[in-house]
């Protein structure tokens, strides 16, 4: 199960996978030249939402249907620090369905 955590920092934006940096998997899907976001609705969440789902689904199909109301309901309403698991991700993907 992959452990997803989003953290600001005095450094900047932070967003791992099981502790490594998540791609934001711009050769599926680019949505903004300017990496991610969250806490609320446009092309930088949108982004976070796409790769998050590209990353645990590995279908870029699913992960493009998926990504809008991903965005709107899940990633839009993440604090600085956030973290999601596996489960958490399907958990969410039955309920937008």
């Amino acid at each position: 199960m992959t452990h997803y955590t989003g953290d600001r920092t005095i450094d900047g934006i932070s967003v791992q996978a099981d502790g490594k940096p998540l791609s934001p998997h711009y050769d599926q899907l680019r949505l903004t030249d300017y990496g991610f976001e969250w806490s609320y609705e446009g092309p930088e969440p949108a982004q976070l939402a796409f790769a998050l789902l590209y990353d645990h689904l590995r279908d870029g199909a699913k992960a493009k249907a998926l990504h809008q109301p991903f965005m709107e309901q899940i990633v839009a309403n993440f604090d600085n620090e956030w973290e999601l698991t596996s489960g958490d991700i399907d958990d969410a993907i039955r309920a937008l369905s």
